[in-house]
């Protein structure tokens, strides 16, 4: 049967990092478990399994917070299987999920990616798990809240897909969400790891475009199934996680789009993401201050 390593990188997660692990290593396409730890200050390591030689699960533990993308390539150095899954510690796959992601990819051998159904944990769908590409054209539609007027524009069309019906079975989609991605080695050695600019959200995205414009599609599987709790890690510096978020947002524009999109737009655009982030930053420190 074939497996794949799975790479979880883990900041201050509690208790779901072990809940997580646990329901990962309940599977028998899984060889190794890779925890990728970013300084955490938590007990989330103390609860793990007994790890090292003899064991599936490997821990390696780096003294500061490196950023998301930094922690999946160390990860991504130390795995060796076919396939690796890229699994965020708040993240439950559920039975048979990891298997049925290895085997679309084997499948369909020119894809290079597949990701899951993300569940919220009532068990509707979680929005970013198949997504169109937000270009900065998507982005003004959904900031100036166009996306209503679709069905009669089409043009207007938003990048969140999480409500168009759900396919009966795998179809190729522009995005899929870091939180859970099933990555083809043969595929990641053509591509490159992530890039490392970014510290923290945006990353999976910049993936995506390069998985895509390297000639390998990207499969949003609904058979397989995973509940995402999201946002575990970032809870205790949600101003930061803005930060982080927005400055990723501005960072991936200017990388895929400036030379496509007309400089007074792009320019409008960068303008719209800080005056949200700062919107945003100003809303999370008054809710914090109460």
């Amino acid at each position: 049967m074939p497996s794949c390593d799975v790479i979880v990188v883990n900041y201050n997660a509690g208790g779901f990092l072990r809940d997580t692990i646990d329901a990962v290593l309940a599977s028998c396409a899984v060889a190794r478990v890779v925890v990728v730890d970013n300084g955490s200050t938590d007990d989330s390591l103390a609860g793990l399994p007994r790890s090292g030689p003899g064991s599936r699960l490997d821990v390696i533990r780096n003294a500061v917070n490196l950023g998301f993308a930094t922690a999946c390539n160390v990860g991504l150095g130390h795995a060796s299987a076919d396939f690796v899954l890229l699994l965020n510690p708040d993240c439950r796959p559920m039975p048979g999920a990891i298997e049925r992601l290895i085997a679309v990819l084997i499948e369909h051998p020119d894809a290079g990616m597949s990701g899951p159904l993300l569940l919220n944990p009532d068990g509707s769908e979680q929005a970013g798990g198949r997504r169109a590409v937000p270009t900065p054209w998507r982005s003004l539609v959904r900031t100036l809240g166009l996306a209503r007027f679709s069905r009669v524009v089409p043009a207007f069309t938003d990048y969140g897909l999480h409500r168009e019906p759900l396919p009966a079975q795998p179809i190729a989609v522009e995005a899929i969400s870091g939180a859970c991605m099933m990555v083809r080695r043969d595929a990641l050695r053509r591509v490159g790891l992530m890039d490392e600019r970014y510290f923290l959200h945006c990353e999976d995205l910049d993936w995506c475009m390069r998985f895509r414009r390297g000639g390998f599609p990207i499969l949003f599987t609904p058979e397989a199934r995973v509940v995402h709790q999201k946002g575990v890690s970032s809870r205790s510096r949600p101003i930061a996680t803005e930060w982080h978020k927005h400055r990723g947002m501005v960072l991936f524009y200017r990388k895929f789009f400036r030379e496509t999109y007309p400089a007074p737009l792009m320019a409008l655009v960068l303008a719209g993401i800080w005056l949200r982030f700062a919107v945003v930053a100003a809303v999370r420190a008054v809710t914090r201050g109460r």
